[in-house]
């Protein structure tokens, strides 16, 4: 509690929830030296980005990747003793989507690297690539600002952006860092990721590639850096409400009831309700919730011969079901590739069995990979996201009541559910509680 003590004030912070969000918040308050007691309801720390076993390997429920935007997350992860030169593959910014569209920023300052990336791009004409940086020298005209937020469908339409280009480039951005159908996604929100990504330095853009499995990048290493802080770390330990007693915060789970100070919230949206079901200054929170949507992400995972592999890490895909496909290899996981399908479509209505037959279909139509995986896997986060939609309200860090704050991708920021939007949303919060204490 250093800087606190001399207030006369005592801190017992609880966190509930140890994804991202929950994990930044507590190494926060755990460097200040703040007593943290953080609950996670699963067996394991992460959240909807964690790692998962599957036939003998150590795989993730998600595929996600990091850019050099990311600085909060890049942040914290040093700050655990994460060594991002060994653990990561940081190329400068190239996308690859079949068939045959291919983008590698130049060695310029930003943006300009983008721009002569995007001159120098294959698979477009001269006119798209001239339409591509004028809709690009218009947003920062437009100071990066819709007057009346729209869909980014429509924002492409009045740039006059070709099919071309838009399933080469501009939904694939949408769909990978929105999780949103580019006709329901916020334009405003689209364009502020174009803007951090693009427009401030070139590194900005550069790609972060994990080459170790999401427990392993962040949740790990914080638990060990929590519990050498002498914070409290609990797995499988589900909160089932919360009540407020005479300025305190009551938890209550299976084995009893546990007092605190101060409470961070970092579960998902959906969850919001039944915690604070005995809170009536948080109804107005959980009511806004409740209207909310969610969007789906479906990882397809698909075990070859060690010698099947892909020429570049991360590949689009823009005829058909399938997104992206990443190649394991990065993570000394050789033959085993793993497909994304984010958002809504009509993949949800096929069975596991069918999805996997439609994506090793177009694998072959695309990357003429004809061979039978010897196993796959189908993971799907059916709320793996909310629907970041336009003029979406979206609750703040601090609430209504003194001493309980909000963490978690989905509140107030300038981002979509990304890992940046969680990790920032976490450090806000405890410099919450360490700004605005409770006596």
């Amino acid at each position: 509690m250093a800087g606190l003590a001399h207030l006369g004030i005592s801190l017992t912070v609880a966190i509930i929830g140890g994804g991202w969000a929950g994990l930044a918040a507590a190494v926060t308050l755990a460097q200040q030296q703040v007593p943290v007691t953080l609950f996670e309801s699963a067996a394991q720390l992460g959240g909807r980005a964690r790692r998962v076993n599957i036939h003998g390997l150590a795989l993730d429920n998600g595929q996600h990747i990091l850019i050099g935007a990311y600085r909060e997350t890049l942040r914290l992860l040093v700050q655990v003793g994460i060594r991002i030169e060994d653990t990561c593959f940081a190329p400068p910014l190239t996308l690859q989507v079949e068939p045959g569209f291919r983008l590698q920023a130049a060695a310029l300052p930003a943006p300009w690297h983008l721009g002569l990336g995007l001159l120098r791009a294959q698979g477009i004409s001269w006119r798209e690539k001239l339409s591509a940086v004028r809709f690009l020298s218009a947003l920062k005209h437009e100071h990066f600002r819709v007057d009346a937020d729209r869909n980014v469908a429509a924002l492409l339409a009045q740039h006059g952006q070709s099919a071309k280009l838009n399933n080469y480039l501009w939904h694939p951005l949408c769909l990978a860092a929105l999780n949103t159908p580019p006709d329901q996604a916020s334009a405003q929100v689209f364009i502020n990721v174009l803007r951090d990504a693009f427009f401030a330095q070139r590194d900005d853009s550069r790609l972060i590639l994990p080459k170790i499995d999401l427990g392993a990048l962040f949740p790990d290493a914080a638990a060990t850096f929590l519990k050498s802080h002498a914070a409290k770390v609990y797995c499988n330990q589900r909160i089932q409400g919360i009540t407020f007693q005479n300025s305190n915060y009551v938890l209550h789970h299976a084995l009893g009831t546990e007092i605190f100070s101060q409470v961070i919230c970092a579960v998902p949206p959906f969850r919001i309700a039944q915690l604070f079901e005995n809170l009536s200054p948080m109804q107005p929170i959980v009511t806004q919730l409740s209207a909310w949507h969610y969007q789906p992400i479906y990882t397809v995972y698909l075990q070859y011969d060690a010698q099947v592999h892909l020429p570049f890490p991360m590949l689009g895909l823009s005829q058909g079901m399938s997104q992206w496909v990443f190649d394991r290899r990065l993570m000394q996981q050789p033959g085993l590739l793993a497909v994304v399908i984010s958002a809504q479509g009509a993949h949800e209505s096929l069975s596991h069995e069918a999805l996997v037959k439609q994506v090793r279909k177009e694998l072959k139509q695309s990357l003429n990979i004809s061979a039978t995986p010897n196993w796959t896997q189908v993971i799907a986060e059916k709320r793996a996201t909310f629907s970041c939609t336009p003029n979406l309200e979206r609750p703040k860090n601090q609430t209504p009541l003194p001493g309980l704050y909000l963490a978690g991708d989905y509140t107030a920021s300038d981002y979509p559910a990304t890992l940046e939007a969680a990790t920032r949303s976490g450090v806000v919060s405890a410099h919450l509680v360490l700004t605005q204490p409770v006596r």
